[in-house]
């Protein structure tokens, strides 16, 4: 049977990726004065850098604001996402490993 551990690198990555998601929500519900739901869909577009240009900016400030959260955010998320697959793939070898060993005492 496989251990579970704690992970505080995939607690981390979650973390910082919430984090980004809760402040481009609230920034740009205040700042555009969009409602939440579409301040949370624009920054999800954005972070996963889809990009459907329905939702954009319209001031100056908030374009300087998402020039700055594009370029952190996006690394951030890529960096988490990262992080997260790599912990399952891990996880996920370590069975079939198991598996094997398992299939061959037998």
């Amino acid at each position: 049977m496989i251990k579970k551990k704690f992970r505080p690198e995939v607690f981390a990555a979650v973390t910082a990726l919430s984090s980004m998601i809760i402040i481009g929500t609230v920034s740009y519900h205040y700042i555009e004065h969009w409602s939440w739901i579409k301040s949370l869909y624009f920054v999800v577009a954005t972070l996963a850098t889809v990009g459907y240009g329905d939702v954009h900016p319209t001031t100056e400030f908030s374009r300087l604001f998402t020039v700055f959260f594009i370029l952190i955010g996006v690394s951030i998320a890529v960096a988490s996402i990262a992080v997260i697959g790599s912990r399952y793939l891990e996880k996920r070898g370590a069975k079939v490993v198991a598996r094997e060993k398992r299939a061959h005492k037998k």
